[in-house]
């Protein structure tokens, strides 16, 4: 048995100006075929795949493809995309034959003249190999999950949890779904819905003590745990995408009871849209987060999810510094931006020295400001670690030269050349600063710097504040999304059964 492994991963903002190009992709890490499957045999979704079928009684071949990441940014350019496709399947020709397709995938990819990057991909493989090959894809909790996407396909597998602790775990789920539709002879049978909805990621905490993020993740885990269920999700869809079939999704999939996987698909959608109005945040001003930061004893976390890099933004928003500035802090105030210009004029003064500085609106002039600062420089270093908990199972991280910038109020900037987890412990350890130990930390993300975050801090404030990733996506300027759609649109009745696909 010989099953082929590989990864294209990217999660795409349609509103941040900054094209995707192949560079991200080289930068990020790309290896292939047994370097694949050496390197990654303990990383996210591919670490998944590889352990579980290294357990399993049969033993397969592994055969690496190729591995395909970038961070969240904006649109992929036609050449970028192109050339990913180039890639994979020379990868797949180089595989020659196997017996299944095992592929970790985001699920909210888009290019120019694509929307779709990653059923474009499953439908291209589905037409070489034929429909009795068998086609497993992992999915992000935030995939915008397609017709395309079901039908190529066998089974879709999608993370459970955010802030996204269960990556590796998702692989296996996805291995071992493979497992029994080619050992133990299960036919898949899905279900899939899409729901006319979107909403912000603030309150989309599938590990909180109680919300509608908690019971929906325990439906499909409990589901999940029948024996006849291969697979069950659901994907409340990045909401920063001005693309056709744009909304959130449910999907289903049995051994062969079409019956059960429509019955809980629809169920599950429907406790979705009956409730959606949950998902609404309650943010305060960036003023107001400030004055109440000030007023704690302990670490406070400022999320500024409208600049957050995990979600694609540019992360070179400097609206909270400016407020950060205009008070003394006790203890270390924590900031990060994505400046490649600042880090190249710091390498040319002396550690120690102060310089004046400009931050902010680069990257992203439309909803950006600029500020101007007197700051001595800290420390030059290589933004590189290793990643542990969202978003990373043992992920290697390289956000190139970057240096920590120290204003006189004790206000901490670490500013990189290129974008990352903007909100890692593991970046300010690597600038020799102690996150938890900060009277203030600006984590550039909505909802995932929970999980490493939570029980260390005495206060957490969504702030609402400019950017390419805004709670408020609807007042934005969507042109392409399917109308009516909740919350662009107030819809009056709406049932799964509108929306149900079955395959």
């Amino acid at each position: 048995m010989r099953i082929a492994i590989g990864q294209l991963w990217q999660e795409t903002n349609t509103l941040n100006p900054l094209a995707t190009t192949r560079a991200d992709f080289e930068q990020f890490g790309i290896c292939r075929g047994d370097e694949l499957v050496e390197r990654m045999a303990n990383v996210n979704e591919l670490g998944g795949f590889i352990q579980s079928m290294r357990s399993w009684a049969e033993r397969p071949e592994i055969a690496g493809l190729v591995r395909l990441p970038a961070w969240p940014s904006g649109t992929a350019t036609w050449e970028c995309f192109e050339w990913l496709r180039s890639e994979f399947f020379e990868a797949v020709d180089a595989a020659g034959s196997v017996d299944a397709y095992l592929l970790a995938l985001h699920g909210a990819m888009v290019a120019e003249r694509c929307p779709d990057v990653e059923g474009a991909i499953l439908e291209e493989l589905r037409k070489r190999v034929g429909p009795d090959v068998p086609i497993v894809a992992t999915l992000d909790l935030h995939a915008n999950i397609t017709r395309e996407m079901v039908n190529a396909a066998d089974v879709l597998v999608m993370y459970h949890s955010m802030p996204h602790i269960d990556i590796f775990e998702t692989g296996q789920r996805g291995a071992e779904a493979l497992r029994r539709i080619l050992v133990e002879g299960d036919k898949p049978s899905t279900a899939y819905c899409k729901i006319p909805a979107v909403v912000p990621a603030e309150n989309s905490n599938t590990e909180a003590d109680a919300g509608i993020a908690v019971d929906l993740k325990r439906r499909v885990v409990e589901l999940e745990a029948q024996s006849i269920v291969l697979s069950a999700g659901i994907a409340p869809v990045q909401p920063w995408m001005d693309i056709p079939q744009f909304g959130s999704s449910v999907v289903v999939t049995t051994n062969n009871d079409s019956r059960l996987a429509q019955a809980t698909c629809t169920a599950i959608a429907e406790e979705f849209w009956q409730r959606r109005q949950e998902y609404m945040p309650t943010l305060v001003s960036v003023e107001d987060a400030v004055r109440f930061a000030q007023e704690e004893n302990g670490l406070v976390v400022l999320s500024d999810a409208a600049d957050a890099t995990t979600s694609g933004a540019p992360g070179d928003s400097v609206w909270i510094l400016a407020e950060l500035l205009k008070y003394r802090w006790p203890r270390a105030a924590l900031v990060t931006v994505v400046a490649p210009e600042v880090v190249s004029q710091c390498e040319s003064v002396a550690v120690g020295t102060s310089t004046n500085i400009r931050l902010g609106g680069v990257r992203d002039s439309r909803f950006g400001t600029t500020i101007e600062l007197k700051a001595s420089i800290e420390r030059r270093f290589d933004a590189r670690f290793i990643m542990t908990g969202h978003i990373g199972k043992n992920m290697p991280i390289d956000m190139g030269r970057s240096v920590v910038l120290r204003h006189d109020n004790n206000v901490f900037v670490i500013v990189t050349t290129r974008s990352g987890p903007h909100f890692a412990p593991e970046l300010f350890r690597t600038a020799g600063l102690e996150p938890f130990d900060a009277s203030v930390v600006i984590a550039k993300s909505p909802c995932g710097f929970r999980a490493v975050y939570e029980r260390h801090a005495s206060a957490i404030y969504s702030v609402k504040a400019p950017g390419c990733a805004p709670s408020d996506f609807w007042n934005y300027d969507f042109t392409k999304i399917p109308r009516p759609l909740w919350p662009w649109d107030e819809i009056e009745r709406w049932t799964p059964t509108e929306s149900l696909m079955q395959k």
